[in-house]
């Protein structure tokens, strides 16, 4: 059976999820935080055809050691959530960070079922469309938590 912090896992047969779009997980009203790499910062920058100074001067704030994604001070929703002709999306989705890329198989979102259905109630593609084997997930886990 497969172990996650030394006790058998309770998604071992895989979990759903399918994007939604609809942009609850980078919206607020609870201040939160995006972590980008330098690698992530420049790739984001390069997409947006702005240079690194730009970059960090307006979209980017250094927490302790590391850097996040500013919010928009109003609603706390991630700089780059944005209204569009499809309706409210990411205006980075192409080299979104890691974290982004990880959603829902955070570390916190599977601790245990409680938690996967907590994020469940505020992110409408959890537990639909595709199936998430467990080597997948835990592969997405793995890289959000480095």
């Amino acid at each position: 059976m497969a172990v996650f912090a030394g006790k058998p896992s309770w998604y071992v047969a895989g979990l759903a999820f399918e994007c939604a779009q609809c942009g609850h997980c980078c919206a607020g009203p609870h201040e939160g935080y995006v972590w980008v790499s330098r690698g992530q910062i420049l790739g984001i920058a390069e997409f947006l055809g702005i240079n690194h100074d730009q970059m960090m001067r307006e979209h980017v704030r250094k927490v302790g050691s590391r850097y996040s994604l500013k919010e928009c001070p109003a609603n706390r929703d991630c700089v780059f959530l944005g209204d569009g002709p499809l309706g409210r999306g990411c205006r980075i989705y192409p080299v979104r960070p890691t974290q982004c890329r990880t959603w829902p198989f955070w570390s916190v979102n599977l601790h245990n079922e409680q938690a996967w259905s907590l994020a469940a109630m505020r992110c409408p593609g959890i537990n639909r469309g595709k199936l998430f084997v467990f080597d997948q997930i835990e592969c997405r886990r793995r890289a959000t938590d480095e």
